[in-house]
């Protein structure tokens, strides 16, 4: 249990597998199956605890299902990076590695760092998640397979792969179209997607993967959105000795859409052009001043969202 403002909060921590959840709890620790029966036995559980809130890690998808059952039964829930829950761990010196351990941990971090409850998507928003998500597999299958038949002698591994490449391409570009209709059809979305390109560099892919990888886009500081794009340049130093700042965390998917478009921005763009050519002038490495048109762009974009009246030429 944790005070927060007055009000205790009951922390619960959820290792979630593909086939089970792990639920540590005040008074009992115990493993459901991962399916809808399940999800009923915990959301009883938890339900009959006053101000329960959830911490579970984010596992690549296994744990979808039940954060939207969570947000529909109006229990809080919070969806962390694996990546802290390590390093709470090793604070602790946790070394062993269990489903009710991990739990136990997470109801711990719960307890120490009272994170804030994970916003429930809306049903357009998840749906755009998923569609951006599946087509940015079908763009790492289609690399791959053109880089695997460069090497193909055999004429029946050629046509093969000719065959799956078109298939791939069909795919993606039905998921295009999928994706430019879902905005299309909701104002708030549509609106979004057309302020993010207003910025030389970004296109319909780049603003349609920032709303749905990033929807807290528009909300944050400068300092909160760099940092959760995974642009945001780090200390390293101690003592006398000053490091080299580098980059570190945040969403990869996002770090990765802003390269793309930092790269169209460098050309296309006269203030991030200026910027990035001033950086190289100065004798910093180039993808070094890229990184930075990045953070610059990333920063941008958040202020477009979160003040309509926001002018280009002021950035």
């Amino acid at each position: 249990m944790s005070q927060n403002n007055s009000i205790t909060i009951n922390y619960i921590g959820v290792d979630v597998a593909k086939l089970s959840l792990a639920a540590d709890l005040p008074g009992q620790c115990l493993t459901v199956g991962n399916d809808i029966k399940g999800h009923d036995h915990l959301l009883r559980l938890f339900g009959a605890l006053p101000n329960a809130h959830v911490v579970l890690e984010a596992t690549g998808g296994y744990e979808q299902s039940f954060v939207r059952a969570l947000h529909c039964a109006g229990i809080a829930v919070s969806v962390i990076e694996p990546s802290k829950a390590r390093a709470f761990a090793r604070a602790k010196g946790l070394r062993a590695k269990t489903d009710p351990i991990d739990a136990a941990l997470l109801r711990g971090f719960g307890v120490a760092m009272a994170p804030h409850p994970t916003a429930p998507p809306t049903a357009q928003q998840q749906r755009l998640a998923e569609l951006v998500m599946r087509r940015r597999q079908l763009v790492d299958s289609v690399t791959c397979e053109s880089n695997r038949s460069d090497h193909y002698l055999d004429p029946l591994a050629n046509r093969q792969a000719a065959a799956h490449l078109r298939l791939l391409r069909k795919q993606t570009d039905q998921c295009d179209k999928a994706i430019a209709a879902l905005i299309a059809a909701d104002e708030v979305l549509a609106q979004r997607s057309a302020r993010l390109q207003e910025v030389p560099g970004v296109g319909a892919v780049t603003a349609s993967t920032l709303i749905a990888e990033m929807p807290e886009l528009g909300t944050l500081s400068d300092e909160g959105a760099a940092a959760l794009a995974g642009v945001a340049p780090y200390n390293c130093d101690s003592g006398p000795f000053a490091g080299s700042r580098r980059i570190a965390g945040g969403r990869i998917s996002v770090r990765c859409c802003l390269y793309m478009a930092a790269m169209s921005a460098r050309v296309h763009d006269p203030i991030l052009k200026t910027f990035y050519n001033r950086l190289v002038a100065r004798g910093k490495k180039r993808i070094v001043a890229l990184t930075a048109v990045m953070r610059k762009l990333i920063i941008l974009l958040n202020r477009m969202l979160k003040n309509p009246n926001f002018e280009l030429k002021a950035a």
